[in-house]
């Protein structure tokens, strides 16, 4: 699987990771009915990571109250990225790859960072299936996605998977 095979309609990967805690988790039961925001990200030393992950934690509120999740993940081990998590003040899970394992699954390997040899950063918007809405490729900071965006694409999942969308009427 590359970024261009987790394209819209594919099907996400039901990857099994190390949460923040050290925990094993499955996306498909971390998405538990929900719209999803899946992240990769190179590591907590990338200030351009570091930026991104702000606009997600002003997010966090909206995503909570509108029913849907926020994963991130990266090579970190558990304990960088459970600090990192409480350094933002992040309430969501952030999944961990320390043996890479997924990172060759996924094939995301950033090829330029020959020292940390993390992953791709990546975002896709996902249906609670793991089916993919989008995807956008972070390589170039400006090729992440907006607030705005990503609140259009949770929009449109929401819609699609709600059969309550339209508000009942008498």
């Amino acid at each position: 699987m590359a970024i261009d095979d987790a394209a819209p309609g594919g099907r996400f990967p039901d990857l099994l990771l190390l949460d923040h805690s050290g925990n094993e988790r499955r996306l498909s039961d971390l998405a538990g009915g929900d719209p999803v925001v899946l992240q990769t990200y190179r590591g907590w030393w990338c200030p351009k990571e570091q930026a991104f992950f702000r606009r997600l934690v002003a997010l966090q509120d909206d995503m909570e109250v509108g029913y849907a999740r926020m994963l991130s993940l990266s090579v970190d081990p558990p304990p960088v990225a459970a600090a990192f998590r409480a350094g933002l003040g992040a309430r969501w899970t952030f999944l961990c790859d320390p043996d890479r394992r997924a990172l060759d699954t996924l094939r995301l390997r950033e090829t330029t960072d020959t020292v940390n040899d993390p992953y791709v950063p990546t975002v896709w918007t996902l249906r609670p299936d793991l089916r993919v809405h989008r995807a956008y490729d972070g390589y170039w900071f400006w090729g992440r996605p907006t607030l705005d965006e990503l609140v259009g694409d949770l929009r449109a999942i929401s819609r699609a998977i709600r059969p309550d969308w339209e508000a009942p009427t008498p």
